[in-house]
């Protein structure tokens, strides 16, 4: 079933095709799926390859299904009852076997938690390349290859990585960074199935539990509002002011890399450079400064709030609106003003 990696210069007539592998949670598609997909149409349109959209996993029919609608030009579903539980071993094995036997040229995974866990071992499986965390990504005029960007030197520098000797060339892509895909009105695509044999012995590991039980998901990446906080909250109790806003909004609440490395608050919640990058309608920014690496990860939200008391802080260059005042009673007033409303 397997072949052995091509790393000749034939190797651009064997491969081709553009992959965004899916990730599904239980049935339900993360949202990093469809920025890749958003993404993946742009290149597909600039190298004349075809999009195809992969998600890995038993009795995931719906899901399969459901990417049919966001404009790929096929979906493949990589099934097998052993991929009905998450397993790094699992899942790695049956994309690389899948990638040996259909060879697309390009294959693209999110910079998550499980694309961080199985994409550097599908690469070494296949005995290729992978660039980690891209920001940018794009065909080169020239040749066809795909030119990965990413940050380097906290922010300073956006450097350029290429993978000219072996195939596919693969890389990880930050959540929140391009454009989703629009679900559209009509499935496109058909989908077909690739089913990698895997056996029981190749899985070391059980899953056994998600998530601790009481422990709550943060969703930075699909939040619409995020009430964040920085230096300026100064200790961790003042962070319950922020969850007040978040709560009564309806939003998620971030924080900044000082907050963070102070033990405020769980790393989950880190938005910038080092952290999550993020695009909600509303940004509150709550007594953070706005150092570069922290608006590296927010400064595309539609809407930036700034409240800091600081009047030359970095953050009021780039903010909508901005209020300099003291977040402990700046928030709990507009916290109000908004329970009041929703009464």
């Amino acid at each position: 079933m397997t072949a052995a990696p091509n790393t000749k210069s034939g190797h651009r007539k064997e491969y081709s095709d553009i992959w965004v592998i899916g990730e599904q949670k239980e049935g339900t598609l993360n949202p990093i799926t469809a920025e890749l997909l958003g993404e993946g149409k742009k290149l597909a349109g600039h190298s004349g390859k075809r999009l195809i959209a992969v998600i890995a996993g038993g009795h995931i029919g719906k899901t399969a299904e459901e990417l049919r609608y966001y404009g790929a030009d096929g979906v493949l579903w990589i099934e097998d009852p052993l991929l009905a539980s998450f397993s790094t071993e699992g899942y790695a094995t049956a994309m690389a076997r899948a990638i040996e036997a259909e060879k697309p040229e390009i294959v693209l995974m999110g910079a998550t938690s499980l694309g961080r866990d199985i994409a550097p071992r599908i690469a070494a499986k296949l005995g290729t390349g992978i660039t980690a965390d891209c920001t940018k990504l794009e065909i080169d005029p020239e040749d066809g290859k795909l030119l990965m960007g990413k940050p380097a030197l906290d922010g300073k520098l956006l450097i350029t990585i290429i993978c000219p000797k072996t195939r596919p060339q693969m890389a990880t892509v930050r959540p929140g960074v391009f454009e989703r895909a629009i679900r559209g009105e009509k499935p496109a695509g058909e989908i077909r199935k690739f089913l990698p044999e895997l056996r029981g012995e190749e899985i070391r590991t059980k899953l056994t539990a998600m998530n601790p039980v009481g422990k709550r998901i943060v969703n930075l990446t699909g939040a619409k509002i995020i009430v964040a906080g920085g230096r300026g909250l100064k200790t961790a109790e003042n962070f319950k002011l922020l969850e007040d806003l978040a709560d009564a909004l309806g939003g998620e609440v971030g924080a900044s890399r000082a907050a963070v490395d102070a033990g405020w608050i769980d790393p989950s919640h880190q938005v910038g450079q080092t952290g999550t990058t993020v695009r909600p309608n509303v940004y509150f920014a709550c007594g953070i400064s706005g150092a570069v690496q922290h608006q590296a990860g927010m400064h595309e939200a539609k809407y930036i709030v700034a409240i800091n008391t600081d009047p030359h802080a970095p953050i009021f260059q780039i903010c909508d609106y901005g209020i300099i005042g003291d977040l402990r009673e700046v928030v709990p007033a507009v916290t109000e003003v908004v329970r009041k409303q929703k009464q």
